[in-house]
């Protein structure tokens, strides 16, 4: 009899902790309460876990939601089904369903435009360079793709003091004297603006997509705002080491990860990201203009805006708004001056 007791007794006990683990696996945790919960709410990740997580660049349970059991393999070291168990109760404990377009319009009132300092220019952007996408802007050598991101780079400090700009430099095109140039044209203090401008220099394409990885470090573990990311240029690298048809599907799909890493960057950091491409000339165009920016498909889907700029007459320069998501494609003429930007009157 005192047997069976303790057997029941057993049985009770048992039962109460499944539902406990059951609980603790669905609980549902708010939207506004993402950024804090702890990685260590998910079921099977103790404190060692979390930490190798957080080393690996996951700080939250919408980042290992989003991540894939591949990615998690490779950078922690779990085995695919420990991995793939996580994942799925990240994204039960969170809530991954649609939004509606009201929600979707409060979101894109947090979208911040960075002026150029051209009223043309920012017109043809519809206010300047959004916030939370990415803008390509591709052309021939001195057409003014880099002195277009040293001039972001300044009026993001201009409309926000506390704005920090990272800058991936894979052509050794980043010039502090320039930042002074500007900053004093905006009546900025130089220094402090250097000072706010974070320098990665880029020896080959693998650097060039670290740097990329570690801005969220620099969010996250630093607490900086950053509120630009500046690549240039995206494919000079690309183009270097991956040569002949042979190797275009592997540079292509690297190529596509890299620019997925900066599009995740500005979508949950709601910052800029600028990029600059090199361009090619077709041979085979008759007609028209032959200038054709390099990385195919890949680069020209992953990029919300894109931009050809090109030499204009009497040292100018033109910008075409070749494709955007929401705005009519035009042109607009300006020159490239020590201060800055001056629209062709």
């Amino acid at each position: 009899m005192r047997q069976r007791e303790e057997f029941a007794q057993e049985a009770v006990e048992e039962e109460m902790d499944m539902a406990k683990e059951e609980d603790m696996i669905e609980i549902k945790i708010p939207a506004d309460g993402i950024k804090k919960a702890g990685l260590e709410n998910l079921p099977g990740v103790g404190a060692s876990t979390a930490e190798k997580f957080r080393e690996a660049g996951y700080h939250d349970l919408m980042s290992l939601a989003v991540a894939s059991p591949g990615e998690l393999v490779e950078s922690v070291g779990l085995s695919e089904a420990v991995a793939r168990k996580i994942i799925n109760s990240a994204r039960n404990n969170l809530d991954m369903g649609f939004q509606t377009g009201d929600d979707l319009l409060k979101k894109r009132e947090r979208v911040i435009k960075l002026s150029t300092g051209s009223e043309c220019f920012d017109t043809l952007m519809g206010g300047g360079f959004e916030t939370g996408s990415i803008t390509e802007c591709y052309g021939e050598f001195g057409s003014g793709k880099t002195q277009i991101g040293h001039l972001l780079a300044v009026t993001a400090q201009k409309q926000d003091p506390t704005a920090v700009t990272v800058y991936i430099d894979t052509e050794n095109t980043f010039r502090p004297e320039r930042i002074k140039q500007l900053a004093e044209a905006a009546g900025l203090d130089p220094e402090k603006t250097l000072s706010n401008i974070r320098v990665g220099r880029a020896y080959n394409s693998d650097h060039q997509m670290l740097l990329a990885e570690k801005v969220e470090d620099l969010i996250q573990k630093q607490n900086l705002n950053v509120k630009l990311i500046v690549v240039d240029s995206l494919t000079a690298h690309f183009r270097a080491e991956f040569i002949g048809r042979g190797t275009l599907a592997d540079r292509q799909q690297k190529l596509n990860k890299h620019m997925h890493t900066l599009l995740k960057l500005a979508d949950s950091c709601n910052l800029c990201v600028y990029v600059t491409n090199q361009v090619m000339a077709k041979p085979d165009t008759f007609f028209g203009d032959p200038t054709q920016a390099i990385g195919g498909h890949i680069v020209g889907h992953a990029s919300t805006f894109r931009i050809y700029l090109r030499k204009g007459k009497k040292g100018s320069r033109v910008a075409k708004l070749v494709d955007s998501p929401h705005l009519q494609e035009g042109e607009c003429n300006f020159f490239v001056e020590t201060g800055g930007l001056r629209d062709v009157k």
